[in-house]
């Protein structure tokens, strides 16, 4: 099989079905069967139904969709946690479901972690020996274990703490423990599964600056499942939004947003402050202005609004790393931040 040298993670022809005779409802799922009448007809359930993702290396890929999806049922397939019905899962171009016993364990101590929404840490153990479990479990003598460990406790804001039971911390606190030793295995890749999702806003909003600050410097792979749209946006690069089993839109946050794919994905994204996610590269145009303030392409759109209100110009130069590139007008933003119908 070929494989793409920028992509870490192919998903091809995903199928879960949940029931005794799984194998032989993927006929009836092929053919388009809905999940309410699979369940009514065939007292089987659907899980996925022909997912096509590829996830890009030391990226994060986002997969959102409310309650029954089927989101953290893909994540759990990618570690085999789930075995599915038909497909492929393949990483660095290994086919995971052919991988033995032993090689499955391996690839789950050393080349794909696991954070937890419900944090899965051992209450009976300390901070430091929770952060160093994965290490202990790699065989790593405990010198470089406790010197690991303390290196990613430092990192995640927990110093001082190293020898506090988890049962004594709060979420935010845990969760950071649980970031730290999915971190501390030095694992290429990252599965998230809604990690944040139990912690209050300004927590959560804390642990996500965390997290973004990390994989700037690390540039891991990471998978990251949540059904809150304006986390998606802040921290994915790519969002696969699921319904009931299917993928329904691929795609960077910015085309989520300029481009939704159908009356679905529309109405999640009606709520959103445009004018805090898309940016300018999303809408300006090619010819270059001739005068105005200079906006970078990245800047989201309410802030070029200040500063071309703020200049007096109803046009600006769009550069892309100091280099002209384009421009935006007035007219553009404004007709950008009006809701669709």
């Amino acid at each position: 099989m070929g494989t793409n040298p920028g992509v870490k993670v192919q998903i091809r022809s995903l199928y879960k079905i949940f029931g005794p005779d799984a194998a032989a409802m993927t006929e009836h799922v092929e053919a388009g069967i809905s999940k309410e009448d699979l369940l009514d007809k065939h007292a089987h359930v659907l899980g996925l139904r022909n997912i096509n993702l590829d996830v890009a290396a030391h990226q994060v890929q986002v997969i959102m969709g409310l309650s029954g999806s089927g989101k953290s049922t893909l994540i759990r397939h990618i570690n085999r946690l789930i075995e599915p019905t038909a497909g492929e899962v393949i990483v660095d171009g290994e086919d995971i479901l052919a991988m033995t016993p032993l090689e499955l364990r391996q690839f789950r101590r050393s080349k794909a972690s696991m954070v937890f929404q419900g944090f899965a840490l051992l209450p009976h153990r300390t901070v430091a020996d929770n952060v160093a479990y994965g290490l202990s479990v790699q065989g790593i003598d405990k010198a470089e274990r406790e010197e690991r460990g303390k290196r990613w406790i430092d990192r995640v804001g927990l110093t001082g703490y190293e020898g506090y039971y988890t049962t004594h911390l709060s979420g935010g606190m845990r969760q950071r423990v649980g970031l730290a030793r999915a971190l501390a295995t030095d694992a290429e890749i990252l599965l998230m599964d809604e990690p944040f999702s139990a912690l209050d806003p300004l927590i959560r909003t804390d642990m996500q600056d965390i997290l973004l600050g990390l994989q700037t410097e690390l540039h891991k792979t990471i998978i990251f499942i949540t059904h809150d749209l304006d986390e998606a946006l802040r921290i994915g690069n790519s969002i696969a939004i699921l319904r009931d089993g299917e993928a329904v839109q691929v795609g960077t946050p910015q085309d989520i947003i300029m481009r939704p794919a159908d009356g679905y994905v529309a109405e999640f994204i009606k709520d959103i402050n445009r004018g805090r996610v898309i940016q300018v590269a999303s809408i300006m145009d090619a010819e270059k202005a001739d005068g105005g303030p200079k906006v970078d392409a990245e800047t989201v759109l309410d802030d070029a609004l200040q500063l071309m209100i703020g200049s007096g110009s109803d046009i600006a130069t769009v550069t892309r790393n100091g280099e002209p590139a384009g421009s935006v007008r007035l007219e553009s933003i404004a007709t950008a931040l009006a809701k669709p119908d």
